[in-house]
């Protein structure tokens, strides 16, 4: 169980929701303001520490549900490996586009050292708009697919702070 309250296991499941929905949220704002400096002299620079931020904060997510809640599904629940090795999946799928992006915001950070912008942000904005769609869609899946058994009552062994919360970006 996750604690002695009955309640605080009946509502793991609406955790996991409100985490992925924190999560949208922050991307969606990334979306929206990418390529709006955030700074009135034009320096994109906070933005790209925030798009960071966000890399960091769902990654972290991902691997507290790889490593943890789902290493003790498995333990409680082997009946789930089919559904956990396709969460998995989709978790290293998402890690591929989280590089790309750091690895374009990266660039960015330099183009805005250098006085430029544009391209970089621009591919950003595209990897974002994918990153979401997928996003919506392995969240949706591993919220219908898990919930249940989130409810039923698994033990935290520390696995649910990497994954129910996170760090103001």
């Amino acid at each position: 169980m996750a604690s002695p309250s009955i309640g605080r296991t009946a509502a793991l499941s609406l955790q996991l929701s409100r985490a992925h929905q924190d999560l949208r949220r922050r991307l969606a704002d990334l979306r929206t303001n990418l390529g709006r400096p955030r700074r009135p002299d034009g320096d994109d620079s906070g933005l790209l520490t925030h798009c960071l931020a966000f890399c960091t904060a769902l990654t972290n997510h991902h691997q507290g549900e790889d490593t943890g809640l789902f290493a003790q599904l498995l333990h409680e629940r082997p009946d789930l490996a089919p559904t956990i090795g396709k969460l998995v999946e989709d978790h290293g799928f998402i890690t591929h586009i989280l590089t790309r992006v750091r690895h374009l915001a990266d660039r960015a950070a330099e183009a805005v050292v250098q006085g430029a912008t544009g391209a970089d942000l621009e591919a950003i904005g595209r990897e974002l708009d994918g990153l979401a769609a997928i996003m919506d869609s392995h969240f949706a899946y591993e919220e219908r697919a898990i919930g249940a058994a989130l409810d039923a009552g698994v033990r935290d062994d520390g696995w649910s702070e990497p994954v129910l919360r996170f760090r103001a970006p």
